[in-house]
């Protein structure tokens, strides 16, 4: 009976595991939309893809050298940050998705990956052609605490983000700060951090230079052309 059941149960794991994989596919293609502001929600997930293929036209693999190491598309989109990021610095490759947007706009759009209070934290940010200031942005958790760190996956965090400028005048990378009370009008570096969910603000902000840094030297060498 018991080896009846296991088999029964591989046979059933074997079967949806396609199923799972596309939807994670899909779920992914969403998220890289939503950081240029392109919501899939109210569409069937079947048609994700075509979304996704109509605004994402181009992806790219850097190293911190800001060299192109890689081409192909399909690799790209298949990189794990959380396995990319625990191999020495020089192996690693980086994804950029390039985005054409409503007007021939590019926004280049680049994921994050850190962690919170309780887990690991993710997301992509997206940035206008001047490789500087953020078009968008879209964040998400495995398991922070509710009405307090998993708040980054709502609009009211995400949205101050758009506008903001990962480079000082001096052409420092200072990324943004996720200020704890509040950033100062007119901060170009500062967004408000979460009330109550300190621990989690500060992910968030860790995450995005430690990311960012990997990606400076691409950034620059295309940011004045």
């Amino acid at each position: 009976m018991v080896v009846v059941i296991a088999v029964s149960l591989t046979i059933v794991a074997v079967k949806l595991k396609p199923a799972q994989e596309d939807n994670i596919r899909i779920e992914k293609m969403q998220n890289i939309l939503s950081s240029v502001n392109i919501s899939t929600t109210e569409i069937p997930k079947k048609q994700v893809i075509d979304v996704y293929n109509k605004f994402i036209k181009v992806a790219l693999g850097v190293n911190n050298k800001g060299e192109v190491v890689e081409q192909d598309a399909g690799k790209i989109f298949v990189i794990e940050l959380a396995i990319e990021l625990k191999k020495p610095v020089e192996q690693q490759v980086h994804p950029v998705y390039i985005a054409v947007l409503e007007g021939n706009d590019s926004a280049f759009i680049v994921p994050l990956r850190g962690k919170g209070l309780w887990g690991p934290i993710w997301g992509y940010i997206s940035f206008k052609s001047d490789f500087n200031t953020v078009f968008g942005t879209t964040f998400d958790h495995k398991g922070e605490t509710p009405g307090l760190g998993a708040e980054i996956n709502q609009d009211w965090f995400e949205q101050p983000f758009i506008g903001k400028q990962i480079f000082a005048e001096d052409g420092k990378l200072v990324s943004i700060s996720v200020v704890k009370g509040g950033a100062k009008p007119g901060d170009m570096h500062g967004v408000d951090a979460i009330s109550g969910g300190t621990i989690t603000s500060d992910g968030v902000e860790k995450m995005m230079i430690d990311n960012l840094t990997n990606y400076e030297a691409y950034f620059k060498k295309h940011m004045h052309k």
